[in-house]
């Protein structure tokens, strides 16, 4: 039998046993399609050459042995691939930051806040850059109405949006209905909470039906999903007012999308970083009270940092990811930008918990403000991270010295630390296992999320196509064996269970934003961060970060750190003189 004569007896194999399964015709068709691409079969020699990937060396017999299993677990593969299979289903797994407890049937949720009796200013300006708290007061005082902050949030994002693009889809009509029910509920005595009547921003990969989702890529740019993502419906349910939904990197990666790139409030020549870049951008500039990002690898951190916002990275699984785009089931996190450490616990306090609809959200109890005395925590620094030259490697002297600066302003922040009466404690973490050679979890994960994208070849549709953005990654993925990412996860135990080992004696550790493995590591552990503005730079004005960190679950002590530090400076006060870029020169033919 000649190899066309065995395609075509396989193919009527696999034909027949769709049949019988009860296939649909659109899926029946999927699978005819692909079999019709005449595969070749999984010979001797091709395994031979393909060893090196799982590091084995097999004899002949051993080869002749795999090459028939290989082709029929090949062709299941086939049959796997018809099956249409949309993005918000999981895998049949969940990851847990922490050993699986039974979540409590009443989400544990105190909040000892009340507004202080702040005098509202008369400028637009200085209400538009005012923290929640402030926001919140006036509100609850009747000196602003949600209607009026509504109303001043959309014309600045309309008015910024064209240097900023940080918006991909206005919810003003949507806005004006939530506003004008708050500022009834308010009048009538039926106050919700801080958050109630405040305008704020969704990233566009949570689902908010009767609008756009497009995950900032444009084969999504016309989706249009039928959920409601929870922390959505969470936030309504607070009161909230949802003006817009802001932009992410294609797919979250970065900040280019198909509608440009968002840029970084107080330099619009640059990028605002991502993925999370319309939600750091919309919060700098002044046109959101808050907003609501996401981070698998730096997706908060890295747009704060740059945009001067402050954000909240919680504990995986804190923060139900219902009706989000799926990137990484294992490391995808919710969080909050704001303006201020103490606006994002009342943020937080409205949206963590478990949720039926996912199955590794889950609740611990969270109070805030904390009712303890920072200086009674046990407070660490990486000691290593802070006192490294990390610009002695970098030959571009702009991008030395930004470092050099940054730096500078991380060994100040320890200072400032020291000088409210907290003893530092060096700290080290793991560095037995090849964190950075496990990254390729997310690479896997993601591949798998969008696995359909990159079949269908669509993924040529999105902006970014350089080595190292989502296309050639997913297309790289598909080669990561199986066996290996489940090694890589079981490495990941290990190094979870170093981490806990590590934070035994600290319950908040105090680390530069960037430098050495601590982002991927804890985003891989799943331990929360805060992210806050510390310094701005002298060579182009743009501002630096420090970033706290913490046990599993304790946002509390995270937050009331940070905000001690954040309190004992007024980086978070100043505001970008937002300028268009000058004119792009012509490009000659």
């Amino acid at each position: 039998m000649n190899d066309k004569t065995k395609m075509t007896t396989q193919r009527r194999r696999v034909l027949k046993v769709l049949s019988a399964m009860g296939v649909g015709s659109a899926v029946f068709g999927r699978a005819l399609t692909m079999l019709a691409q005449e595969r070749k079969r999984i010979t001797e020699e091709m395994i031979q050459q393909a060893e090196w990937i799982a590091g084995l060396t097999l004899n002949d017999a051993k080869r002749k042995q795999m090459a028939d299993s290989l082709n029929r677990l090949h062709d299941g593969f086939a049959r796997i691939r018809a099956v249409a299979i949309d993005n918000s289903v999981p895998p049949a797994v969940a990851f847990r930051a922490a050993p699986a407890e039974k979540a409590p049937a009443v989400i544990t949720r105190k909040l000892d806040w009340k507004p202080a009796k702040i005098a509202k200013p008369s400028a637009e300006e200085d209400i538009a850059f005012a923290p929640v708290t402030k926001l919140a007061a006036w509100m609850r005082g009747k000196q602003i109405s949600s209607l009026e902050l509504t109303k001043l949030y959309i014309g600045r994002l309309k008015r910024y949006d064209p240097i900023l693009k940080f918006v991909i889809t206005f919810t003003e009509e949507l806005a004006m209905k939530q506003a004008e029910q708050a500022d009834r509920e308010i009048a009538a005595g039926r106050w919700r909470g801080p958050l109630h009547g405040v305008p704020w921003g969704a990233k566009d990969l949570l689902a908010v039906p009767g609008y756009p989702t497009t995950w900032g890529a444009a084969p999504y740019k016309d989706q249009v999903r039928p959920e409601k993502a929870t922390v959505v419906e969470l936030l309504e349910n607070a009161g909230a007012v949802l003006v817009a939904k802001t932009t992410l990197g294609a797919l979250a990666q970065g900040d280019v999308w198909f509608g440009g790139t968002t840029k970084n409030p107080w330099l619009t020549t640059q990028g605002s970083s991502g993925s999370s870049a319309g939600s750091a951008s919309s919060v700098a500039a002044g046109c959101v009270g808050f907003a609501i990002g996401t981070e698998t690898l730096g997706s908060i951190v890295s747009p704060s940092t740059r945009c001067g916002a402050t954000g909240l990275r919680p504990t995986f699984g804190r923060v139900s990811r219902a009706g989000a785009m799926a990137l990484a089931w294992s490391m995808d996190k919710i969080g909050a930008l704001s303006r201020s450490v103490e606006d994002l616990g009342l943020v937080f306090s409205a949206i963590h918990g478990a949720d039926a609809k996912d199955a590794s959200a889950v609740d611990r109890p969270f109070g805030w403000p904390l009712k303890r005395d920072i200086k009674t925590l046990r407070i660490g620094y990486l000691q290593a991270l802070f006192d490294e030259d990390r610009a002695r490697n970098i030959q571009n002297e702009e991008q030395k010295k930004a470092v050099q600066e940054s730096q500078e302003f991380d060994r100040r922040s320890i200072e400032v630390l020291k000088g409210l009466g907290i003893k530092l404690i060096p700290v080290k973490l793991p560095d037995k296992y090849p964190v950075n050679d496990i990254r390729f979890v997310l690479e896997a994960e993601a591949a798998a999320a969008f696995d359909e994208l990159t079949r269908s070849g669509k993924d040529d549709l999105l902006t970014a196509q350089g080595n190292n953005d989502w296309p050639n990654t997913f297309r790289r993925a598909q080669t990561i064996p199986a066996v290996e990412y489940i090694r890589g996860n079981r490495i990941r135990t290990l190094v979870m269970q170093e981490m806990e080992t590590a934070l035994k004696e600290i319950d908040v550790y105090v680390a530069p934003s960037f430098g050495g493995a601590n982002l991927l590591m804890t985003n891989l552990t799943g331990h929360p961060a805060v992210v806050l503005p510390n310094g701005f730079r002298a060579s182009n004005g743009t501002p630096t970060s420090i970033t706290f960190q913490g046990r599993l679950f304790g946002e509390a002590e995270v937050l009331a750190v940070a905000a001690a530090y954040q309190n004992a400076t007024d980086f978070h006060l100043r505001r970008p003189k937002i300028e268009p870029p000058p004119p792009e020169p012509e490009r000659k033919p």
